[in-house]
């Protein structure tokens, strides 16, 4: 069964440098890391210490408020360095490979004659778990709950995204797999999202309930496609997990081993000869940045993400958790005399009339990170509600998060936001105050405040 639903405000960046539907799979990095920042709120009990060996798929943390909830390993090797910051708050956990790549092997579940329970424990115990997010709060869910629904988007609409329905095409078995486990978790209330040209998954996937969106960004958002299909209120609970996941699933309940496997679109104007790349979580972004050629080495941002919502990084640092996407950006240091004259340069991009880029709207782009314009009042201008497809006040949204008045927060929406759903709104508005930043500030208010 599915519907139709078409998105109206947003916008679509067109840059240039989207990666080519070609993949190299890369071999093991020396080095692995799990960030503390990618679980968030997440406060860790180590289970091993610096030094110590471990294989894939073995525990190395656990969830201080939830001893099952386990975070485990995605190489062999051994627990090298565990990078501390203040009051010895763990920020890193560096795994160095031993090349071997052994795994703890688990036994396989015939999860069609498994109880939702039963499934869920095993998917805590294999240190799957973490996959799942949770909406509200955008955090880990809490296997406590039950979820009103499960969602999943199976398309990016974010500029340079990854194309799901391309890794999809030699693993849908298993993601098929991963799928009939995460209806038993919550029947009737699984949610595919699709976007209207992905024709070889609208085919493959007709016997789930999915609903097929045509629009700009942010269209492919999950948090989009919850509020057009079924939308959050408070006391309700949604799971979220990213397509590629659901292939992990599918493949452990099948073999029994954890194996975290990421593909990588590596995209941006200066990447001669962007493309996919197949690694693993957490790989040190060396061993991915090694085999990319460059316009030019220099002055160059590494963004693990998309440029909307992904978060800057060092070319010694290592692969997101959760990212599809290695965006590569030219760092906007320079500056244009007179910028504010159309006739000086009439290629900077914008969503407004402001020059003549808006001539060549459909043409591609070089964009960098210039903000062009600095920090301004915070004034009532429309221009946030233009790009935010949902009924939700966004201006005055972050206007109460920046207050902290828990009362209105509700009221205007907070439960059924997460910060990249405001991504747009940081590129589009003229304020240039940090929308994701604050929304992220208030939901860990809420989350503090309510549990």
């Amino acid at each position: 069964m599915s519907k139709d639903i078409r998105i109206k405000k947003g916008l679509s960046i067109n840059i240039k440098g989207t990666a080519d539907k070609k993949i190299e799979k890369l071999p093991l990095a020396n080095t692995y890391a799990l960030n503390l920042n990618d679980f968030h709120l997440i406060v860790p009990k180590l289970i091993k210490k610096e030094n110590q060996t471990i294989k894939r798929g073995e525990p190395i943390f656990y969830s201080k408020t939830n001893e099952n909830l386990l975070f485990v390993s995605p190489i062999s090797g051994k627990i090298k360095e565990i990078v501390r910051g203040e009051r010895r708050k763990i920020i890193n956990i560096i795994i160095e490979s031993d090349g071997e790549d052994d795994f703890i092997k688990n036994k396989p579940l015939n999860f069609k004659n498994s109880t939702a329970s039963d499934i869920k424990k095993h998917l805590l115990k294999s240190g799957l778990w973490p996959f799942f997010k949770q909406r509200p709060f955008d955090i880990i869910a809490d296997p406590n709950l039950k979820p009103k629904s499960i969602h999943v988007s199976c398309f990016d609409s974010a500029p340079l995204s990854v194309d799901f329905e391309f890794i999809l095409k030699d693993n849908i078995d298993l993601f098929k797999t991963g799928l009939d486990a995460l209806e038993i978790l919550c029947p009737d209330n699984l949610n595919l999202g699709l976007k209207k040209s992905q024709n070889f998954l609208i085919n493959e996937l007709s016997d789930y309930n999915f609903t097929v969106f045509d629009g700009p960004h942010p269209s492919g958002n999950v948090g989009v496609q919850i509020h057009h299909i079924n939308p959050i209120n408070s006391g309700d609970v949604v799971w979220i997990v990213k397509p590629e996941d659901i292939i992990t699933i599918g493949g452990f309940l099948k073999t029994g081993e954890f194996c975290p496997n990421r593909t990588i679109a590596v995209s941006g104007p200066p990447v001669k000869n962007p493309m996919y790349f197949k690694t693993r979580v957490g790989a040190k972004l060396n061993s991915i940045l090694n085999h990319i050629n460059f316009n030019d080495e220099s002055n160059l941002r590494i963004i693990n993400g998309d440029v909307l919502s992904g978060y800057k990084v060092k070319s010694d640092g290592f692969l997101g958790y959760y990212n599809n996407n290695l965006s590569v950006l030219k760092e906007g240091n320079n500056y244009r005399m007179f910028g504010w004259i159309p006739f000086i340069n009439n290629e900077v991009p914008s969503i407004y009339k402001t020059s003549f880029s808006w001539l060549s709207n459909n043409k591609p782009k070089e964009y960098d990170t210039n903000l062009n314009g600095e920090e301004r009042a915070f004034v009532a201008t429309g221009e946030m509600e233009s790009v935010f497809p949902m009924d939700v006040y966004p201006m005055q949204l972050v206007k109460e998060c920046l207050i902290g008045d828990i009362e209105k927060m509700e009221k205007l929406g907070i439960y059924e936001v997460s910060p990249e759903d405001f991504g747009l709104i940081d590129y589009s508005s003229s304020s240039k105050i940090e929308a994701q930043t604050i929304i992220r500030e208030g939901l860990d208010y809420l989350y503090k405040e309510t549990q």
